[in-house]
């Protein structure tokens, strides 16, 4: 598979809109599985109103919206601090390619540009989280060189 080319550019008004409906989606369709639909909303709009108090004005955050080489966009993707307050590390809350546009380098080149802009920021560290079903994420972050950090594990009894 060929490299992809992508720039990074702030995300518009309507995109964040679009992209955060989406991210709470995704959120409350997993949360839901170890608890009741109403609870997992709450959470996640608990969760974007922590961390996003100010949407695409909050300060120390990236809401970014990666194009193609012809300026199509392919994805999204939002970095902010490491919500562990870890000294020189980002964190990437976000990172979702477009369906027409998945499986075919995007998401790697994504998470490449989203390395560069936190180098050149100083941060020395990139963490996230990745939910343990999502096999494609895995695959692309273990391909990218992450490692495994902790792990929580869940059962139903």
């Amino acid at each position: 598979m060929a490299e992809q080319q992508i720039t990074l550019r702030t995300m518009t008004t309507t995109e964040y809109r679009a992209a955060t409906e989406h991210r709470e989606a995704e959120s409350v369709r997993v949360l839901s599985r170890t608890m009741p639909e109403e609870l997992a909303r709450e959470r996640v709009a608990g969760g974007t109103a922590r961390f996003l108090p100010d949407g695409l004005q909050t300060p120390g955050h990236h809401l970014l919206t990666a194009e193609d080489d012809s300026g199509q966009a392919v994805g999204t993707a939002w970095v902010g601090p490491d919500p562990s307050g870890a000294a020189r590390s980002a964190w990437l809350y976000d990172l979702d390619v477009f369906e027409p546009h998945r499986r075919r380098g995007y998401g790697a080149a994504i998470l490449a540009a989203v390395e560069e802009l936190i180098a050149a920021e100083g941060m020395s560290a990139l963490g996230l989280n990745v939910v343990g079903d999502n096999a494609a994420a895995i695959a692309l972050y273990r391909r990218g060189g992450y490692d495994v950090a902790s792990m929580v594990m869940r059962k139903q009894v």
